[in-house]
């Protein structure tokens, strides 16, 4: 299994030189929130910032740093007759109008429309000094502060805050361990089933900042699944219901109907199911409901929490992929639906601790 963290470590370890562009802060519609970030090096990225305009202007200005700094590595050597590759420090002084300075964006520099060189292109970069002299290369800082209007090609209508600074030792570790974070948090997404509808709904769920795992009796049905979702082979998957983390979701679609239903009615008794989901029509909806309520010990209030058949009935379309992404929307709606009531009921909780 690949996760996104290794894909990080692979790209710092990788990519040489390196910029952090992170969204500061926002007004109005901007394309991401606050704390959004991406990393850019002279040829390569990683992330997003929501793209368009605001991210291509911020690729730019991070690799007009990273050139800078490149050129005053090659001036350092260029007097010694050596290659022009850099030092194992970088240089004290940033030689370029970036270092030390605090820059701001904007379509209109006091009031009017830019007024650069080549009156097409998008408004440059206003530089501010801030203090004396220059900062170490490592504290290069540039802030773009953008406004999201017809002026650069991007109409969302908010404005955006973006914070560039070069990654320096203690940014990349801050960067790996805010992601060790993240994915130990994600919410868990168990797809019991690894037919032509599961493989088709783990390639979906992939994409998605979520942790899948793909659970199947027969070790065939497991091959072929993208790198970043995890597989557990066993032949007791409805254990895998007890012991899955609270909040998590549970796509059920294995190739036996039987095995289906012992699985779902797992996760019904489970109050802190996210989703439970059934592959399959009214009719076995209906022999479920009637072997739960009477063979399995469920209640009527349980059965209301089954989703099926998974992905709804309102598109007639039977293709794996199109039941995939009907299903994968359907799972994310629910953790973010999850998400946000678990997240008042923290703050309610909090306030009633303040309140006391």
């Amino acid at each position: 299994m690949n996760s996104k963290v290794q894909e990080l470590k692979v790209f710092l370890d990788h990519a040489g030189r390196v910029a952090l562009v992170e969204v500061a802060a926002t007004k109005g519609s901007t394309p991401r929130e606050a704390g959004a970030f991406m990393l850019v090096s002279a040829s390569a990225i990683f992330g997003t910032i929501g793209g368009g305009q605001l991210e291509y202007m911020a690729i730019d200005k991070a690799r007009q740093i990273l050139g800078s700094l490149r050129s005053a590595h090659s001036s350092e050597f260029a007097d010694v007759g050596a290659a022009p590759h850099p030092p194992a420090r970088p240089p004290q002084q940033l030689r370029s109008s970036c270092g030390g300075w605090i820059g701001t964006f904007s379509p209109y520099r006091d009031g009017e429309k830019g007024n650069g060189p080549n009156a097409g292109d998008p408004p440059s970069l206003r530089e501010e000094g801030k203090g004396e002299g220059q900062r170490d290369a490592d504290e290069a800082v540039v802030t773009l502060d953008v406004l999201l209007g017809p002026e650069i090609g991007q109409c969302c209508g908010g404005r955006v805050e973006v914070l560039i600074r070069l990654v320096d030792g203690t940014i990349e570790e801050q960067l790996i361990a805010n992601a060790e974070s993240e994915e130990a948090h994600l919410p868990h997404v168990y797809i019991f089933g690894g037919g032509h509808v599961g493989q088709a709904l783990a390639a979906s769920l992939a994409l998605l900042p979520i942790h899948v795992v793909v659970v199947e009796t027969r070790s065939e049905a497991l091959e072929g699944m993208p790198e970043t979702v995890e597989t557990r082979l066993t032949p007791l998957p409805e254990a895998e219901v007890r012991n899955a983390p609270a909040g998590a979701a549970f796509a059920i679609l294995t190739h036996d109907h039987a095995l289906d239903f012992l699985i779902v009615a797992e996760a019904l008794k489970r109050g802190d199911a996210a989703y439970v989901g059934m592959i399959g029509s009214k009719t076995k909806k209906a022999t479920f409901r009637s072997w739960f309520l009477k063979s399995a010990d469920g209640g009527e209030a349980e059965f209301a929490r089954l989703v099926s058949p998974i992905g709804g009935d309102a598109v007639k379309d039977k293709r794996p992929s199109v039941i995939a992404a009907l299903a994968a929307a359907e799972i994310m709606t629910a953790l973010v639906i999850q998400r946000a009531v678990s997240n008042a009921d923290h703050q309610d909780h909090q306030a009633g601790i303040m309140a006391g």
